[in-house]
């Protein structure tokens, strides 16, 4: 049994490497995308099964994008985003228990040894797109923060002069600010990270020990921790957008 932490590679583009992470995340966008349209292209004034089924994921995150925002203005331009990012990693954890994922692949001989090269690996299993994730939520709150302060007010919460009263607290807290700001970027990536691949992790040892139903309840665990990353990864960017359009009070 073969565990990596870093993405295999499976060949080059040019100089590009492909590896097995980037191939499952370019495959479920393009089914993501396909999916999206078709159920555009059959939406009717009488829903049927997949349109219920759309409407009702609408419903759920809208109801929730309105209750963190308390803005409907607010609500409207950040639900795109933030429907978007809850769909794409609910998408790609859930293809984490399909079967073949981590199972189908190739023999390589790497370093002199015999090493098993999966085609296809969990998306949120490469650190490389949490931070890609982590990235373009990151420039969202500071751009919605902006739109909504003002760059010399948003960036007041920051930086605030030692002379200006409470004299020296305001400096720090807004110091505090700053950090807090470089540590979004640990708990947005390497929560969704860790979390996947030790399930990933998970999954393989019990595949490999006891490949018979015993597995079966890990599958449902994953399902379940798949479906609440995704939705902490969407709602901390929506509360952090909620903060970054609120004016500091130091």
């Amino acid at each position: 049994m073969h565990i990596s932490l870093s993405p295999e590679i499976l060949g080059f583009i040019g100089t590009f490497p492909l590896t097995n992470t980037l191939l499952a995340t370019l495959s479920l966008s393009g089914f993501v995308i396909a999916i999206s349209l078709f159920v555009q292209k059959k939406i009717s004034l009488v829903p049927k099964k997949i349109q219920n089924a759309f409407e009702s994921l609408i419903d759920f995150l809208l109801d929730l994008v309105n209750d963190v925002m308390q803005d409907k203005n607010l609500s409207r331009r950040t639900f795109p985003l933030i429907a978007s990012i809850f769909i794409f990693i609910w998408v790609i954890n859930l293809f984490e228990v399909l079967p073949g994922m981590g199972t189908v692949g190739m023999f390589e001989i790497v370093h002199g040894e015999k090493e098993f090269i999966p085609f296809i690996r969990s998306a949120s299993a490469d650190m490389n797109m949490t931070l890609a994730l982590t990235a373009v939520a990151l420039f969202a709150i500071h751009y919605f923060g902006v739109s909504a302060l003002g760059a010399s007010s948003y960036l007041g919460k920051f930086f605030v002069s030692p002379f200006k009263k409470p004299y020296g607290i305001g400096t720090f807290v807004g110091f505090l600010e700053l950090v807090s700001e470089v540590s979004k970027i640990l708990s947005f990536s390497f929560r969704l990270f860790g979390n996947i691949f030790a399930g990933e992790v998970l999954l393989m040892v019990m595949l490999v020990l006891v490949p018979y139903f015993v597995p079966i309840p890990f599958l449902f665990m994953e399902l379940f921790v798949g479906f609440i990353q995704a939705l902490v990864f969407a709602m901390l960017t929506a509360v952090f957008i909620k903060m970054a359009t609120v004016k500091a009070e130091h």
